[in-house]
């Protein structure tokens, strides 16, 4: 079992009744609690507790997954350790030594739901002990006796050359409950980190810091939801390394070969019936895509499109359908992507796409590679959004 658990005190010196307080048109810990409600990988979710404000606010939710843990005066103090009422909780609550515990910070309410459940497929997969989350700094500190901590300033590098370093962001922390009842830390062992998107470095301790939040939030979150939330009618694929599994396959006479998936072709099939136009638009220009091409029976197919040419190829379908970018879905998975995914109103890329495609905000980071399903990954995650 997979468990989240946040804290929550009634009181806070620097915003009173923080927890609550409306947070773009909702109580802060609404974000997080909604955000777990929708994760595939996580169970249950306790918000743990000592203010009745809060027990109310968060019935009013309704969420499923959510439980209220009364915790005790003692461990909800200005001055109580996170760790002691995760402690008491775990004490109190016996659970499976290997469950994950994931704990939860409502002062990070940018923190979106493939966001938790990336991070604990790839604490899966990394085999590692626990996993926090932090953003990619890029920025010169020095010490306080004017010697720099982190690069040579005699060799000052370029932005794009420097690799920085990682800060903790403190969104959200996982261990496994044997761990955490061990050594009386939310860490442990040998500790991966989940990188997440530059603007999530931002924690409300503060009234400047809840603004900032919020312009952060109705930026980079809720614009993006909004275009989600729109019907789309355009629905467009790059082919190799997303159709296919950007393998070159020749046979003995030199006749090149692609791997496509027919679990892709299907995913098509039912975009169609929903009314979804579809299209295929690639660098490569080979009588193999034109094949496939035939067989999903697409609407538009656009071969040997240079570098930079992807974005210009979908407004000229734009036009000629009468819609905008905001209802076009895009899958790619390289650098002459990326225009285009930044563009449209939906964008994913599988999960072997370079990391500077991953790193796109609000990108949908799929769980399978290309040519092994990810298309169809990306048309039932649009369908499930939209409850087709």
């Amino acid at each position: 079992m997979n468990i989240a658990f946040i804290p929550l005190r009634c009181g806070s010196k620097s915003i009173p009744f923080k927890n609550i307080k409306e947070f773009c048109g909702r109580p802060l810990v609404y974000w997080n609690l909604k955000a777990i409600e929708e994760s595939k990988s996580i169970d249950i979710v306790y918000v743990a507790t000592d203010c009745e404000e809060v027990i109310k606010t968060i019935e009013e939710f309704k969420f499923k997954k959510v439980s209220i843990y009364e915790r005790e005066a003692q461990n909800a103090r200005d001055t109580s350790p996170t760790e002691d009422v995760m402690l008491e909780f775990l004490t109190k609550h016996k659970q499976d030594d290997n469950d994950l515990f994931l704990l939860v910070q409502a002062t990070s309410p940018i923190t979106q739901t493939n966001d938790f459940d990336n991070a604990i497929n790839q604490l899966l997969d990394s085999n590692k002990d626990s996993l926090l989350t932090v953003v990619n700094e890029k920025r010169f500190f020095w010490n306080k006796n004017g010697t720099p901590m982190n690069y040579d300033y005699k060799n000052r590098p370029r932005r794009q050359d420097f690799e920085g370093f990682f800060l903790e962001n403190g969104a959200f922390y996982i261990n496994r409950v044997k761990n955490i009842l061990k050594d009386k830390n939310r860490l442990s062992g040998d500790i991966d980190l989940y990188v997440m998107n530059d603007y999530t470095s931002i924690e409300i301790d503060e009234p400047l810091d809840w603004h900032i939040a919020e312009s952060y939030m109705k930026e980079h979150i809720l614009k993006k939801e909004n275009k989600k939330n729109k019907k789309i009618k355009l629905f467009l694929s790059d082919v190799d390394g997303t159709l296919t599994d950007a393998g070159m396959y020749y046979d003995i006479h030199g006749n090149e070969m692609k791997k496509f998936n027919t679990h892709d072709g299907k995913g098509f099939e039912l975009l169609k019936k929903f009314g979804v136009k579809i299209g295929l638009i690639t660098s490569e220009n080979t009588k193999i895509v034109e094949n496939r091409a035939k067989k999903l029976k697409v609407d538009y197919l656009y071969q040997g499109v240079e570098y930079g040419g992807k974005l210009e190829v979908t407004k000229m379908i734009c036009q000629k359908e009468a819609i905008s970018l905001d209802e076009v879905a895009y899958i790619g998975d390289d650098i002459n992507c990326k225009e285009l995914l930044e563009s449209v109103g939906l964008s994913a890329c599988p999960n072997n796409a370079i990391e500077e495609i991953k790193k796109i905000p609000n990108i949908i980071k799929l769980k399978k590679n290309g040519g092994n399903g990810a298309v169809r990954e990306f048309i039932d995650y649009y369908l499930d959004l939209n409850k087709i």
